[in-house]
């Protein structure tokens, strides 16, 4: 079972979201307060697994609530939801360690599921939230990776790849993996798509 605490200010929105994650099968939530300063308390009292935290809390903002929640309690993991996609937002809360960054926008599945991804230990970063969360005009990619998934864009097999670079076939599968995740694609073709579009290959 996985435990969970809800902050959200706006009564309505905290209520459907409570009433939401409380019939999904295997998560519980355990708590839920309407400011940012009441969340590590909360957490404290009732040992929640994540920690669902609206980024627009008042007092103390859902970021700031989440690192300081990191530090009195690791074993919680936060999860920002956000109204808006502003880059420094999203970069600020990942280059902090923040595991997951998802837009209100989400359905209640794409919450639900990433709850669950957050709580074995994975990251989310929600759709349309991904190209934020890196800096301005840098590469994610190492040179290497940068290389590989160009290769892969042309259509050529993690074989051919490791025949062209003279790399192990498990080294190409690395940097595929590694690059896909470090574009918080869902698919290689995604990340051909993000890193093209960005001019990165």
């Amino acid at each position: 079972m996985i435990s969970v605490l809800v902050a959200e200010d706006q009564h309505v929105v905290r209520a459907a979201l409570v009433s939401l994650l409380g019939r999904q099968l295997g998560i519980e939530v355990v708590a839920d307060v309407a400011s940012g300063a009441d969340v590590c308390a909360a957490a404290l009292r009732h040992r929640p697994d994540v920690a669902v935290l609206d980024l627009g809390l008042p007092e103390v903002d859902g970021l700031t609530a989440a690192l300081r929640l990191r530090e009195a309690l690791p074993a919680c993991r936060p999860l920002i939801l956000t109204g808006m996609d502003r880059p420094g937002h999203v970069h600020r809360a990942l280059s902090a360690g923040i595991p997951g960054f998802l837009l209100k926008t989400a359905t209640a599945e794409e919450l639900t599921g990433a709850i669950r991804t957050v709580a074995a230990g994975g990251r989310v970063i929600g759709e349309g939230l991904a190209e934020a969360s890196w800096e301005p005009g840098v590469c994610p990619l190492t040179e290497r990776e940068a290389q590989v998934l160009a290769l892969a864009a042309t259509g050529a097999a993690p074989r051919e790849i490791a025949a062209e670079l003279f790399l192990s076939l498990g080294r190409v599968r690395n940097c595929l993996s590694s690059a896909t995740g470090k574009l918080c694609a869902r698919t290689l073709v995604d990340a051909v798509r993000i890193a093209e579009r960005n001019g990165w290959i």
